[in-house]
């Protein structure tokens, strides 16, 4: 099991000084993993790891490592960290060590890998890997609480929720790496005075501020996935905006849930921060005595103590009147994972507890994570309160909904004293007009 080790130590200090930055968020303590390629060039993807500024080409470096350490770094040779993912805990635990001891001030490996390493700034991005099935859930009970009042203010949390960890099967063919551009979705909608629907594009269109979990190692057909090894499975995290069609969800969710209100877009950050990374920020998982317990198959004493993680998320908002005007874009709202009904390792667990075999590049979308405060919202709906109330931005714009042109950053760190500052790096995507 993962566990506090060396590669944690908040004292240690890397030769690339980007990394010794107070607010970077690759610090020697993350060294997430991307795949990657120089800006422009033909060169194959491959596997390349953050360190400040930097990325750690690992094709250039295979010959530095040994053991699993090297068979790791051979398998992220490859265009995709697929086989990488699938080798397991151990292995990916060798790898992220050995990395922390060469990137070390004072290591003998320093001239060597400063010649494998590339400037972020030169480098573009592809999925990390190839997405075999892509499962969204639904863990913010503050999101589904005001979502559920906005359609059915006498009822608004399904009697299912504080049961099930509650998901649906998205679209992984859509879902595409920080830079994505997609045209404004069109389908079939229905006003609420209409006497039948009409087709054209969205007219409410929104972001969902989630966390994304990417599957490692796998699990046969038939064999459940324990709550308590959930960690031998789960490779690492990644920020996610899930993108939502408001009004034609509306019309085409009931019986059967999202369709085309989802799988027009989603989108991914470059970075996996991996699970062993995140150990520091592991925190205690409560559940309100007056609501129903977790099942045992969904309870334990390690996900009690431990299930919870504290990653602080932001939704910043440029539109393209800011963009022209050189201005940054602005914070429109902040939350919390921490905040999260359900834990990763009961997503896991309930995923297979029917038998259900996942694959390495398997992915969980976490579901919008929104606080207990109107200013936490992780989407649009809840913080115009379904479109009834618009919100100003610093240069006197107004929204409710997404506009063409409107690009939507996403950024998460995790932070607290006695442990190392470590950031998720940020997804970008713009919302570009509608055909035709």
């Amino acid at each position: 099991m993962p566990v506090l080790n060396e590669t944690h130590d908040l004292n240690l200090r890397s030769w690339v000084s980007s990394a010794n930055a107070a607010d970077t968020d690759f610090p020697i303590q993350n060294l997430p993993f991307a795949e990657f390629r120089r800006q422009g060039s033909d060169e194959a993807f491959r596997g390349g790891v953050a360190i400040g500024d930097q990325i750690v080409d690992l094709a250039a470096a295979q010959s530095l490592f040994s053991g699993e350490a090297a068979e790791g770094a051979a398998a992220c040779t490859e265009t995709t960290l697929n086989n990488f993912m699938g080798m397991g805990q151990s292995v990916w635990s060798a790898l992220r060590l050995a990395l922390s001891r060469m990137l070390r001030e004072g290591a003998a490996e320093q001239q060597a890998l400063e010649a494998c390493l590339v400037a972020q700034s030169d480098a573009e991005f592809a999925l990390p890997c190839v997405i075999g099935d892509y499962t969204d859930f639904y863990t913010s009970v503050f999101h589904a609480t005001s979502v559920g009042k906005l359609f059915r203010p006498d009822n608004p949390l399904l009697p299912n929720y504080k049961w099930v960890p509650i998901g649906y099967h998205g679209r992984s063919s859509s879902i595409d790496v920080s830079g994505q551009e997609f045209k404004r979705p069109c389908g079939q909608t229905k006003a609420p005075d209409a006497t039948e629907p009409s087709f054209g594009p969205c007219k409410r269109l929104d972001y969902e501020l989630e966390m994304g979990i990417y599957i490692g190692k796998g699990n046969d057909l038939g064999a459940p996935i324990a709550l308590d090894d959930s960690d031998q499975h789960v490779f690492g995290f990644c920020l996610f905006n899930d993108w939502s069609a408001r009004d034609i969800q509306a019309w085409e969710y009931q019986p059967l849930g999202p369709f085309l209100a989802k799988n027009f877009a989603s989108t991914v950050s470059p970075w996996i921060v991996t699970n062993e990374a995140l150990l520091p920020y592991r925190a205690e998982f409560t559940r309100d005595a007056a609501d129903p317990q977790p099942m045992p198959y969904l309870s334990s004493d390690k996900n009690s103590s431990e299930g919870a993680l504290d990653v602080k998320l932001q939704v910043l908002l440029q539109t393209e009147k800011m963009r022209a005007a050189g201005e940054a874009p602005t914070q429109v709202s902040q939350s919390n994972f921490i905040h999260s009904y359900w834990t990763v390792a009961q997503m896991v667990a309930h995923h297979t507890v029917n038998g259900c075999n996942l694959r390495p590049g398997d992915f969980f979308g976490s579901g919008t994570q929104s606080g207990p405060e109107h200013e936490e919202g992780g989407s649009l709906l809840e913080l115009s309160r379904g479109g009834k109330e618009a919100f100003s931005l610093p240069n006197g714009e107004q929204r409710t909904f997404l506009e063409d042109g409107d690009a939507v950053v996403m950024r998460g760190f995790c932070e607290k004293e006695g442990a190392a500052r470590i950031g998720f790096g940020e997804v970008v995507s713009t919302v570009l007009p509608a055909n035709g």
